[in-house]
């Protein structure tokens, strides 16, 4: 596999790239490269759901958080999106919603970059947005039908305009503004906050981030006070433990999609919270002074470019610029020769028409690369000395006027060896499957091969931009065709995009896909989406995103499709069906046993199947989606297909079609007046689609094929040990579940123990919590994946029946109730420490109440934190002037 990896890799052809766009190349410093991106107790972490056992990871994006505020300059910001047209999406619905979604109406500066006009265009057709691309000069307001204007900031073309105007007209008409922006350019341009702007998007890729022939990328949004109850995504908030101390969690939690499900703002579930990390870190370790000097060396290449072109007789498009030199060629120069000479020397340069070239700077570039280029533009080798570079944002009235990044976190980490450190504190602070199993039913947290880890750090695939001409990358084409066919052949399906970076853009891609699919068959009536309450979470806000009404069947006591009322909904709803949503095994982790009849079923009545992909590690080798009746899956890599979950992502989703279908994925519309995009990059995040494509080169059929049958093999073990002691919930009619299964915990809650108890308790043996409450409430689902061993199962369970007997103590009246080992858990190490000790439980019973853990304890860091007090006292970024590690 590693010598086919390498062959694939020299296929590839890593040119100069100075195509921007959003995408740029960038030195990710080695200690974070090291400490981060390549070591497994920050790529293999869970989302911070269990704040006590997430402090090093929630802290990290919380400056994150902080950092996108500060370049900003809006006060509020969540903890990353998908990438930035995605973020600009997000931004638009945000606008929507803010008009009660009864202005129609988004305008576009038409210097806006092309992969995000589509993308804005796929996504604001279905809820019934109209976009409007047109110079920003141009923005009328008066028809009281605006929700939204967006500007590009600086533009494509790299020019910096006067935006006062348009954000005085938009404020007089109550329309919300949204910037697209690059971080590092806000270091020496007037934050979007100051000129005025409610909503800033964006991409943290130029901080250290690899281009990745497209991702995975971590996109931002910030924003006004006025909208923090309606960003998407995640946000870490601030509060307190139960002793009083400083504590990160993730703040307003009720928005998450699945509890909010057809009113979800939107269908984000993943993040990308690694790179997010990885951005963090490096504009930790740089400092606001060192951001700087990039952002200055970057303008100072491209002014004296600039310089240069005018003295050989070329004109610029806007003399104002960051990074982004927009050169209208001399006559008798043509664009299409630029962009030749430039490839005979590996660098590609941006074709803006036929007259016209872009070149975009990096904080790679050497004076090398610029005498290259300027022999380009005047047609003999130059001298660059003779041209005087000089500062053209310095001088001018969009010079940046305030300070950002005063935090002393930013201004403290900036050698090796405190860098380093810091990461490591921040890393011992929390569990990850370096420590334990992670058992989440629904997220299948499993090994993570370092051997297919390699490509994500190869220059060969990691250095390429996503525009770059497709034949300089062959290797990346090869690879992806290989995966096509290998998950084609393993889902019983005819085609596939990998163009969706998530398992949530997956899901809107598939339901997208038939809504064009119905469309091209005249059928705009069919709107109607069934879908089962055993279905997975994002589902109805995926499918309300896709212009699709959902609709609830009901499950009954085994926990599979009420047939009755699925019948009942069809009969009511079968002439304007669209599809049914369904996942397979369901979310109660039982494998529904009339799958083939209810495909069966809908498409009688002519609608479509889509078959959620999310439980594909019980299917693999053993059921083919496609063969038993649906149309259309999306299958989360960062599940089934081992890319690391990073803490909240990075994610990617897939997915594949009968043939039908078809037509209707966004490859196979390209170039029509029907283009449409679910994500920036035309493959998605394909440097991490590398690591599926490895495991499935490893395990070949027989391996993927065991690997399912020990997934469900290892639940069912499980769940036979902890039957005796806890309520199972669905085991089908056989008895036995697939390869997740739910313990109720309802039954405890008259002693006053609820799944969230021993969630934090189960802290105290070392172990990350299954998911907990969903999708059942105050339940527990555990999923252990094939990955564990029988030791490690073993581990687990005999953790849950220990609790089981302290919860008996409880019943029994030998422990106080509201007052115990459980409902005061965790214990961190500070608590157990304290002169004073003042519970009916001794410290041992508290720390070390199982064999095992002694010589092999990992702590909590906090105490059980307070969710309402941060909801109450919001804050999300750090104050001006706090104290290091943020304890303030």
């Amino acid at each position: 596999m590693l010598a086919h990896m390498a062959e694939l890799g020299e296929k590839n052809q890593v040119f100069r790239s100075f195509l921007g766009q959003g995408y740029h190349d960038n030195q990710l410093p080695t200690v974070i490269k090291r400490s981060i991106l390549e070591n497994p107790g920050w790529y293999t972490q869970y989302t911070p759901y269990q704040a006590e056992i997430a402090q090093g990871r929630l802290e990290s994006l919380f400056n994150f958080q902080t950092m996108i505020c500060e370049l900003t300059g809006l006060p509020v910001s969540n903890a990353s999106l998908l990438d930035e047209p995605t973020a600009a999406a997000e931004a638009m619905g945000v606008c929507f919603a803010n008009g009660r979604k009864k202005k129609k109406v988004f305008l576009v500066d038409e210097n806006t970059h092309s992969q995000t006009l589509s993308l804005l265009k796929t996504r604001a057709a279905p809820i019934g947005i109209k976009v409007q691309v047109q110079p920003m000069a141009d923005f009328d307001f008066s028809s009281g039908n605006v929700c939204g204007a967006f500007v590009q900031y600086p533009g494509a073309n790299g020019a910096i305009g006067d935006v006062s105007q348009t954000i005085a007209d938009a404020k007089e008409h109550d329309v919300v503004t949204v910037c697209a922006s690059d971080p590092l350019a806000l270091t020496v341009l007037e934050s979007p906050g100051t000129l005025g702007f409610d909503i800033c998007v964006g991409s943290a890729q130029r901080f250290g981030v690899p281009m990745g022939y497209g991702g995975p990328h971590a996109g931002f949004i910030s924003a006004t006070q006025d909208y923090i109850r309606r960003l998407p995504g995640r946000i870490v908030g601030l509060t307190k433990d139960r002793d009083g101390a400083p504590a990160y969690r993730l703040a307003l939690q009720t928005r998450e999609q699945h509890i909010r499900r057809s009113k979800a703002v939107s269908n984000i579930c993943t993040a990308q919270a690694l790179l997010a990390n990885i951005s963090s870190m490096y504009a930790v370790y740089h400092g606001p002074d060192g951001l700087k000097d990039i952002a200055n060396r970057v303008h100072h290449f491209a002014s004296a470019l600039a310089g240069v072109a005018v003295a050989a007789g070329h004109s610029l498009e806007s003399e104002l610029f960051f990074d982004t030199v927009a050169i209208k060629l001399r006559k008798g120069v043509t664009a299409d020769e630029i962009v030749r000479q430039a490839a005979a020397h590996k660098m590609n340069v941006f074709k803006a028409d036929e007259s016209t070239v872009r070149v975009a700077f990096d904080e790679t570039v050497t004076e090398q690369d610029l005498a290259t280029l300027a022999e380009l533009l005047v047609g003999v080798p130059t001298n660059i000395g003779d041209t005087e570079p000089y500062n053209r944002i310095e001088s001018s009235a969009h010079a940046r006027s305030t300070k950002f990044m005063t935090q002393q976190v930013f201004n403290t980490y900036h050698s090796e060896t405190e860098m380093m450190r810091y990461c490591k504190m921040l890393e011992n602070k929390d569990i990850s499957l370096v420590h334990s199993a992670v058992p989440l039913g629904s997220c299948t947290m499993k090994l993570n091969s370092a051997v297919e880890m390699q490509a994500v750090t190869n220059p060969n695939f990691a250095d390429i931009h996503p525009f770059a001409p497709e034949e300089q990358a062959a290797g990346y084409h090869e690879m992806f065709k290989e995966f096509k066919k290998m998950l084609c052949d393993i889902a019983g399906y005819d085609e596939m995009t990998l163009q969706p970076n998530s398992g949530a853009q997956g899901e809107l891609a598939g339901l997208m896909t038939i809504k064009r699919y119905h469309e091209a068959n005249g059928d705009h009536h069919r709107n109607v989406c069934l879908i089962p309450l055993s279905a997975h979470g994002t589902n109805p806000a995926s499918a309300v995103m896709a212009g699709f009404t959902p609709v609830d069947v009901k499950v009954d006591k085994e926990g599979t499709i009420n047939k009755e009322d699925f019948e009942a909904k069809l009969e009511k709803h079968g002439d304007k069906l669209a599809a049914m949503m369904v996942t397979y095994p369901s979310t109660f982790g039982v494998f529904e046993e009339d799958i083939n009849e209810y495909c069966d079923m809908i498409h009688a009545n002519g609608g479509q199947v889509y078959l959620d992909g999310a439980n594909m590690n019980a299917q693999v080798g053993l059921v083919r989606p496609g063969h038993i009746g649906a149309d259309v899956s999306h299958f989360n890599l960062h599940k089934t297909f081992c890319i690391p979950h990073g803490g909240g992502g990075p994610g990617q989703g897939p997915i594949g079609v009968k043939s039908q279908l078809a037509p209707f994925l966004p490859e196979n519309l390209k170039g029509t007046d029907q283009e449409w995009n679910v994500s920036g990059a035309p493959q998605g995040s394909s440097l991490i689609t590398t690591v599926s494509w490895a495991y499935m080169r490893l395990m070949g059929k027989e391996g993927l094929t065991d690997a399912s049958k020990f997934a469900v093999l290892n639940a069912n073990y499980m769940m036979a040990r902890l039957a005796p002691h806890f309520a199972v919930r669905f085991t089908g009619t056989n008895g036995f579940c697939a390869h997740e299964f739910i313990i109720d915990c309802s039954e405890f809650k008259a002693e006053g123990i609820e799944a969230g108890d021993i969630a934090k308790r189960l802290q105290d043996y070392g172990l990350h919590a299954p998911t907990v409450s969903w999708p059942l409430s105050n339940a527990l689902m555990i999923e252990p994946t094939e990955s564990e061993s029988k030791a490690a199962l073993d581990m687990y369970v005999d953790a849950l029946i220990s609790i089981r007997e302290e919860i008996r103590s409880i019943e029994q009246g030998k422990a106080e109730k509201g007052n115990n080992v459980i409902t005061n858990a965790p214990h961190p190490m500070k608590r157990v420490m304290m002169d004073e000790w003042d519970q009916s439980y001794t410290r041992k019973e508290a720390a070390f109440p199982i064999a095992w853990l002694e010589g092999n304890k990992v702590w909590p860091t906090v105490s059980r934190v307070d969710d309402a007090y941060g909801d109450r006292n919001l804050i999300t970024t750090i104050p001006p002037n706090a104290p290091v590690n943020n304890k303030f």
